[in-house]
């Protein structure tokens, strides 16, 4: 048997190895074992824990929240808002924020973002959204496409606001045009964290169309409950 012979049978068997060594057993989907989100400039891989044996923190298998403030938060937040689960989470990423057409948004005070956030989140917290005439305001909307117009006067205001009331699909609202902006999915710690719920309601308080905006329900406790990874955001 030649040196050669036994160096390619030995490269045969690794590269068998190493083969098999990529093939997960907890995969995101039947037909997909893991996907690529752009993460702060870089591409992120999304797969989830292989460890059989791991459990979540003891801060995300908590069941008892005082409610209020922590309630159960309902399944459709806002009429014409959709609502989505892991998968959509997943179809998001690779398209809408791979694409540059879409933000997943992590609505969370910065204290809760910096401690761990899911690959592709950008931050804005629930409370930007709540507040009128401030730089942090024009500077979210600005993120999510939406541009500002001049001299809306008491009259133009209210006629936007009855155009909308009697159905007719006006993209301009009040202070906003919002004719190009990207979709946007709102998520924060869990069915039961009410801070993504109050920035979706006070978005579209200003106007933002809802059907261009998701909510992801599960938010972080469903995030880890499913073993998917979490990053540490650069300050």
């Amino acid at each position: 048997m030649t040196n050669n012979f036994v160096l390619w049978a030995a490269g045969i068997t690794l590269g068998l190895a190493s083969g098999l060594s990529l093939a997960l057993d907890v995969q995101l989907a039947p037909d997909k074992e893991s996907i690529q989100v752009k993460h702060q400039g870089k591409m992120f891989r999304v797969e989830r824990n292989q460890d059989p044996t791991h459990v979540v923190d003891d801060s995300w298998a908590k069941t008892s929240r005082k409610c209020p403030p922590f309630c159960p938060q309902p399944m459709m937040v806002a009429p014409g808002v959709k609502t989505a689960g892991e998968l959509e989470v997943f179809d998001f990423m690779e398209n809408q924020i791979n694409k540059g057409t879409g933000l997943l948004i992590d609505a969370r005070i910065e204290s809760w973002y910096l401690k761990g956030t899911i690959p592709g989140s950008i931050n804005i917290p629930f409370t930007v959204f709540e507040r009128k005439g401030t730089p942090e305001l024009d500077k979210a909307m600005n993120l999510l496409g939406a541009k500002p117009r001049s001299n809306v006067g008491t009259v133009a205001a209210t006629w936007d606001k009855t155009l909308k009331a009697v159905g007719v699909d006006t993209r301009k609202q009040g202070a906003w045009d919002f004719g190009e902006v990207k979709e946007v999915m709102f998520w924060c710690n869990g069915p039961w964290c009410g801070q993504s719920p109050h920035a979706i309601h006070a978005l579209l308080d200003h106007g933002f169309p809802a059907d261009k905006i998701h909510y992801y329900r599960g938010g972080m406790q469903m995030w880890e409950i499913m073993g998917l990874p979490v990053v540490t955001p650069e300050e």
